[in-house]
């Protein structure tokens, strides 16, 4: 009996023992999980801080994101402020790499790894900081502020108008800035072509046209500005005198800022030459090297982006003779593409009646898919999609179609902007194409998703990797094709030259910046190799010479995305969902490729 009863006693000890070693063992792992819930919150507290605090240095920045605190007011875009913010930046690596990343969970790994490879190359790419041309015939200073002022700057009480009228004085002092910069680069050798001057000064000298600068009809600023305050609901008088104070602006510092600008322009021409590659900047090649891995996320370089380039062109027009074949038509490719590009079938009339009836079909299309889009996808948009024709002071200049993002407090919708400028360059059968790559399924899923994200930081969320956005666009276009959508045969090769547009894009890009190709030699191979109108070639070989290595990152981002969806479907068979790949691709916001690529990994791990 003793025996037994020791042996109880000894149970019962180990037992107890273990119950305690047990205890101890999950108050431990609490303890670890509550510290790594700590740091991970100091984590994403810190994105937060960094990415809140940038938009706070920057009022243009406020003003987008729906934040009225410096609603008066404009960037400082001086040295010293570059400075400034470099040292911030250098500041922000310091304190990020000081957190233990190994004690951090893997969602904000991702993250940590996102801001850490951000800070790194913004820290890096300040030595290119003068390799652009903050004025030209796509973006710039000039255009900016009209813009800003009329589709971002709401009016909705006597305070934001006075904010507006700040505003209008506060463009001596831009510009003033502008100035400085444009000569900094001067002396360095960087001046834009000389075919860019007649653009900027043109969109420039079109800012002041009309009332208060001369007798015509009002301005586009000052018709902009009446239009907003007379909707508010304050007396009379009190519009009137809004209207006066921003009549004044308008001449005594709007007026002077940019004729002063124009002169100097003027001046500035003077000084330009003809040389349309970047390897005409101090360093250009390495330049141009860093550029095309900041835009594609890759390490792919000229020579093999201007290959792939050559073999896209190749395939898609194999895929165009087919469809010139299916329809009947009794000729070469290339005379198919000249049938294409002039039969008037094929546009609408350039008058405000064909302009209206353009965007009615393209609001009918995206109204079409939305119906649709539980077919391809889980996760939608809360944000909604307006679809508007660029504004008249600007559509000479710009693009033929692109995307503005919705306010992230759903004050302002996504909009699909279409330049109806030259109907000719607007063919009918394009018009399905650009309506899903602007529109749906394209950037306003993909963007307005990414602001809505719930636990990701918000410099995900709002940040932008150009190979990611429109690879997406791209890819957008082809997805309503195996939908059984693009039922004219018309409009799928109007899809197909949407593509073969990309692909030329790879080749000429890389030709004018890394091969000395001159303006003229890209707009020949344009016209040579694509149906597309004469002025869009032009245009496009323009914006490759402003915007270096942009244009790359459809065609590579694209190709990445479809080579993970195929690889995905190889992989899982009847597992596979197209509605979960594409969750999975817009879930995290924008990411690299290789990044983009490490999830389609993760996902296809765990279907298994």
């Amino acid at each position: 009996m003793l025996k037994r009863s020791l042996i109880a006693i000894a149970l019962t000890s180990v037992f107890v023992t273990g119950c305690q070693t047990t205890q101890v063992a999950t108050e431990t792992k609490q303890v670890e999980q509550q510290v790594q819930q700590n740091i991970n919150e100091q984590v994403n507290a810190f994105f937060d801080d960094v990415f809140m605090r940038n938009v706070m240095r920057s009022p243009i920045s406020q003003t987008y994101m729906g934040i009225k605190k410096d609603y008066d007011k404009w960037d400082d875009n001086t040295e010293a402020r570059a400075l400034e913010d470099l040292a911030l930046t250098k500041k922000d690596l310091a304190t990020l790499n000081a957190f233990d990343r190994s004690q951090l969970d893997d969602s904000t790994k991702i993250s940590y790894d996102l801001m850490k490879q951000g800070l790194e190359q913004s820290i890096a790419d300040f030595k290119w900081r003068y390799h652009n041309y903050p004025v030209n015939q796509m973006y710039g200073t000039h255009s900016m502020v009209p813009a800003l002022l009329i589709n971002q700057h709401q009016i909705a009480d006597v305070k934001e108008a006075k904010a507006y009228i700040s505003r209008l004085h506060g463009v001596t002092k831009v510009f003033s800035q502008l100035q400085d910069s444009l000569e900094v680069r001067a002396q360095k050798g960087i001046i834009a072509p000389k075919f860019v001057f007649p653009h900027v000064i043109g969109s420039s000298k079109n800012i002041i046209v009309g009332a208060p600068f001369d007798n015509g009809d009002d301005s586009t600023l000052l018709a902009d500005f009446k239009r907003k305050v007379n909707k508010l609901e304050i007396a009379d008088d009190k519009k009137k005198d809004l209207i006066n104070e921003a009549t004044k602006a308008l001449t005594k510092s709007v007026g002077p800022a940019y004729k002063k600008l124009i002169s100097y322009l003027k001046t500035l021409e003077q000084r330009a030459d003809d040389k349309d590659g970047v390897w005409k900047f101090p360093q250009g090649d390495a330049f141009f090297n860093n550029a095309l891995a900041r835009t594609t996320t890759t390490d792919l370089t000229a020579k093999e982006i201007h290959a792939i380039g050559l073999s896209e062109v190749a395939r898609i027009h194999d895929e165009m003779r087919q469809i010139k074949d299916k329809v009947g038509f009794k000729g070469d490719l290339a005379a198919f593409m000249q049938f294409m590009k002039t039969d008037k079938q094929f546009y609408k009339p350039n008058t405000p009646e064909g302009k209206k009836e353009y965007l009615d079909e393209a609001v009918a299309l995206i109204d079409n898919m939305e119906l649709r889009l539980d077919e391809l996808f889980i996760v939608k948009p809360k944000a909604s999609l307006k679809v508007k024709a660029v504004e008249a002071f600007r559509e000479k200049a710009a693009g033929k179609a692109f995307y503005q993002q919705p306010a992230p407090d759903g004050s302002r919708p996504g909009i699909y902007y279409a330049n109806l400028y030259d109907m000719e360059a607007m063919p009918t059968y394009q018009m399905e194409a650009l309506a899903y790559h602007e529109g749906i399924p394209g950037h306003h899923m993909q963007i307005a998703i990414a602001q809505e994200l719930e636990g990701v930081p918000k410099f995900r969320k709002f940040g932008r990797y150009t190979a990611y956005t429109e690879g997406w666009g791209l890819y957008s276009e082809l997805v309503p094709k195996e939908m059984g959508l693009y039922q004219d045969p018309y409009s799928d090769f109007g899809r197909l030259a949407m593509e073969l547009w990309r692909a030329c894009r790879l080749v000429v890009d890389t030709g004018i910046h890394a091969m000395k190709w001159d303006r003229q030699q890209g707009i020949d191979y344009y016209v040579n190799n694509t149906p597309n109108a004469t002025s869009d070639a032009v245009k496009m070989v323009e914006r490759h010479i402003v915007m270096p290595s942009q244009a790359t990152a459809y065609k590579i981002g694209m190709l990445k995305i479809v080579e993970l969806r195929e690889d995905a479907k190889k992989r899982l068979g009847d597992k596979f969902d197209i509605r979960q790949f594409h969750d999975v691709v817009l879930k995290n916001g924008p990411l690299p490729l290789s990044t983009l690529e490490g999830f389609v990994e993760q996902w296809i791990a765990s279907k298994k």
